[in-house]
């Protein structure tokens, strides 16, 4: 039983012509068979590369009614299409009386453009991102019945198995999948742009390259005025890039569906702010799903209190990353794993009794040790030298970059051997 993900080009002058259709094949019952392999879905006005929509040509610019309207109620309508294909699922009332069955969302709380179906065992997830589809499922004939409704509503045309979608490329095989931004790598090598516009798409390369994430955060403080030095500064990042523009993010196919999660600090790195840096890694198993280098709106009076105050902001994303799961299916019953290299953080985490020098952080105090005593995370401690987190928070020396760039899941498929 494989994935099943197909690509469609919609031109850009038949976005929202036809209106949808109201109604639809359902998918078939789970007595059909199974997809043995993984085919993929996109749709875009670039049926090769895949875009959002861009602003009216100069043909349709006399009646922007008429083009850019149209392109404006695009996306809406696909969404409504969507809606129309999944039936919201229902449920009896909790108290178990008799009364009316109450609809539940066909799309994902934690993420609005996530829309799922399921019945029985046959499974479908749709991705949207403007007029980009991405459809993944377990069912060939379910898969073709919702691709047949789509074109019924929409002039799509198929791109085949997902290779690339929005910058991204994906190179599956039977030991995992590899995400990679290649290409987007090579073009900004090849015009790397003024100041502010090479530090976006480095922004954006980061999605698959954790490596230069905390050199991405340090080069955006100075959007506002760059100087030679920031520049110079820039121009060593893609130096970098261009030893290895290939690499990127493998994520294995027999990797166990229990989330490890990683949190670090650099206490009072700001030499102008004095302000705290933080940083965390999520891992779903072997596979790397989530990380960030942000750093933290206040001053920490304490390398304790900043490394308790990334534990605070790691222990949102968890949360939100646990409902996600849940959309495709993913029951977490076990506690997380929360790693941390602090002692001092570890035991305030335990400890329930407040004092007045931890009043002030009371709040993240408060959210942390909730969510240790409903068992949704268990606390760790781990050696700094083992602290995947470390590459977010500050620079390292050659040999322990390259070693947590390996924990981190990094690969260069195109290297020689």
């Amino acid at each position: 039983m494989g994935l099943c993900q197909t690509s469609y080009g919609i031109p850009s002058g038949d976005r929202g012509d036809t209106p949808p259709v109201t109604g639809g094949d359902p998918p078939p019952s789970p007595a059909a068979t199974p997809s043995p392999g993984l085919s993929g879905i996109t749709a875009g006005p670039d049926p090769e590369i895949s875009s959002s929509a861009s602003p009216p040509s100069s043909s349709t610019a006399s009646s922007p009614t008429l083009g850019h309207g149209k392109l404006l109620l695009f996306p809406r309508t696909m969404y409504v299409t969507l809606l129309k294909f999944f039936p919201p699922a229902s449920s009896t009332p909790t108290n178990g009386s008799s009364g009316p069955r109450y609809p539940l969302a066909n799309f994902s709380h934690a993420d609005h453009t996530l829309f799922t179906y399921r019945k029985g065992d046959v499974f479908l997830y749709v991705l949207v991102y403007v007029d980009d589809l991405i459809l993944a499922g377990n069912n060939s004939t379910a898969c073709s019945s919702f691709k047949k409704y789509l074109n019924d509503c929409f002039k799509l045309k198929d791109l085949e198995p997902l290779k690339y979608f929005l910058g991204i490329e994906a190179a599956r095989g039977p030991c995992g999948l590899f995400l990679s931004q290649r290409k987007y790598a090579l073009d900004i090598l090849s015009e790397s742009g003024p100041y502010r516009r090479l530090i976006g798409r480095l922004g954006y390369l980061t999605i698959t390259r954790p490596d230069i994430c905390y050199a991405v955060h340090v080069l955006s403080q100075f959007m506002q005025s760059p100087r030679s030095q920031h520049w110079d500064a820039a121009l060593l990042v893609l130096r970098y890039l261009k030893a290895a523009p290939g690499q990127g993010l493998f994520l294995p196919a027999d990797s166990p569906l229990q989330i490890y999660v990683f949190c670090d600090s650099d206490w009072a790195s700001c030499p102008l702010t004095r302000r705290s840096v933080t940083g965390y890694f999520v891992s779903l198993g072997n596979s790397p799903i989530s990380w960030r280098t942000k750093k933290q709106p206040t001053v920490s009076r304490s390398s304790a209190e900043a490394e308790y105050r990334s534990m605070a902001v790691t222990t949102c994303e968890l949360t939100w990353l646990k409902s996600f799961l849940l959309s495709l299916g993913v029951h977490h019953d076990r506690p997380m794993r929360l790693f941390c290299d602090n002692q001092a953080a570890l035991h305030i985490a335990s400890n329930p009794v407040f004092h007045e020098r931890t009043k002030h952080i009371e709040i993240d105090c408060h959210y942390v040790r909730e969510q240790l005593l409903a068992g949704n995370i268990s606390t760790a401690h781990v050696h700094t030298a083992q602290q995947v987190a470390d590459i977010f928070t500050k620079a390292l020396g050659r040999h322990q970059f390259h070693y947590l760039c390996d924990k981190l899941g990094i690969r260069n498929l195109l290297a020689p051997t």
